[in-house]
């Protein structure tokens, strides 16, 4: 019985030997040489695409910084004001009973007004760079998008590689091709944009 399966066992590997000498071979071969270059262009896709989402994640929460410190700086301006309207309507109460007003409350009400123009500017510029970390944030979110899209089209040309490799089917191959080409072709302009 021994002499039997060693029989067998040469047999299967004489076929074995036959079917990667057959003519196909270098199908099966550029299939997966192919198949693992579009894998390798997918992982470098899919790592810019987290990248870039990181950053624009960052810089949306550095926007909300700002509008946070702009919504303080206004929230400064407004009591600024109802400090000038106090002191205004005290030198009001002075002059309505007849009698003057002590000089510094003219004085605190151009002081608040002053104040309130500075406040004013420091947190429009604080809007204007929330706005700019907002759209640099949004650039960002659209190339992860782009990006994205790259590693949807390469997942699909390996399925379509791996299918062509147990078919052995040419034409899913060049398929498989023509869609890491396009997902490739992506993948560069969004990265050399």
């Amino acid at each position: 019985m021994p002499e039997e399966m060693e029989a067998q066992t040469e047999s299967v590997h004489e076929t074995v030997n036959e079917s990667v000498e057959r003519k196909d071979d270098w199908l099966l071969k550029a299939i997966a040489l192919t198949t693992a270059l579009l894998a390798i262009l997918a992982t470098i896709a899919a790592l810019r695409a987290a990248a870039t989402v990181n950053e624009a994640l960052m810089l949306k929460a550095e926007a909300t910084r700002h509008q946070a410190e702009a919504s303080d700086q206004w929230a400064y301006y407004q009591a600024k004001g109802v400090k000038a309207a106090v002191q205004e309507a005290s030198r009001t109460a002075w002059l309505a009973i007849g009698k003057k007003p002590p000089a510094d409350f003219k004085e605190a009400v151009k002081r608040y007004a002053d104040e309130q123009q500075q406040i004013e500017k420091m947190a429009r510029q604080k809007e204007h760079d929330r706005d700019a970390k907002s759209a640099e944030a949004d650039q960002l979110f659209d190339q992860h998008h782009r990006y994205a899209i790259s590693v949807a089209i390469f997942q699909v040309a390996i399925a379509l590689g791996a299918v062509a490799a147990l078919t052995r089917m040419r034409p899913l191959w060049i398929g498989s091709l023509l869609l890491g080409i396009s997902g490739t072709a992506l993948l560069l302009a969004v990265w050399l944009r």
